[in-house]
């Protein structure tokens, strides 16, 4: 491999040896090259040929393949948009479905809430009613007794009153009267 390096580093010095002394003879002309009215002719052939290699390979090669990127990514991003306002279209209609989903859940359930209300509402009231039906004949009942001791003691009433003035009689007087002889006086 040091052989192959120096063999053209040789060559790379042979060579500049040669384009110095080229240089070396032309010294006197002082000219750029590139500049030299000698060599505009050769310059101009390949200018020409150059421009014509680059125009047919940008015409026929590059400009064709671009174009059909850009067509490519033109048709990909319409698709694409497409896709996206199908896809937008599909949630909305999801979002009305499921609008309506709550909507409909919500009223079956203000439904089963009345419902339940009124089934409630009316087992108290019928345990109003049963409680109010059992304290009214508990009312009477106790009704019916306070007539009976209010007659008992209505009845034993003119016999207390006979016992009481007997006991004032005696107490005030010192006489014993008999019980008939009392109730007689009080009639």
């Amino acid at each position: 491999m040091i052989d192959v390096l120096m063999d053209k580093m040789s060559w790379f010095m042979a060579a500049a040896e040669k384009a110095g002394d080229h240089a070396g003879g032309d010294s006197g002309s002082g000219v750029f090259p590139p500049f030299d009215p000698a060599y505009f002719p050769s310059q101009l052939f390949w200018f020409f040929l150059t421009f014509i290699a680059l125009y047919f390979l940008l015409a026929k090669v590059f400009l064709p393949r671009v174009g059909e990127t850009i067509e490519e990514r033109g048709s990909r991003i319409a698709d694409d948009l497409d896709q996206a306002s199908r896809m937008q279209r599909e949630a909305e209609e999801a979002e009305k479905a499921y609008t309506r989903s709550l909507a409909d859940a919500r009223a079956k359930a203000m439904n089963v809430a009345e419902t339940t209300k009124q089934s409630v509402d009316a087992e108290i009231k019928a345990e109003l009613d049963a409680a109010d039906a059992e304290a009214s004949k508990a009312a009477e009942a106790a009704e019916a007794r306070i007539r009976q001791v209010r007659t008992k003691a209505l009845g034993n009433i003119e016999t207390v009153a006979a016992e009481a003035a007997q006991a004032a009689v005696v107490a005030l007087t010192g006489k014993t009267l008999t019980l008939a002889t009392v109730k007689s006086a009080l009639n």
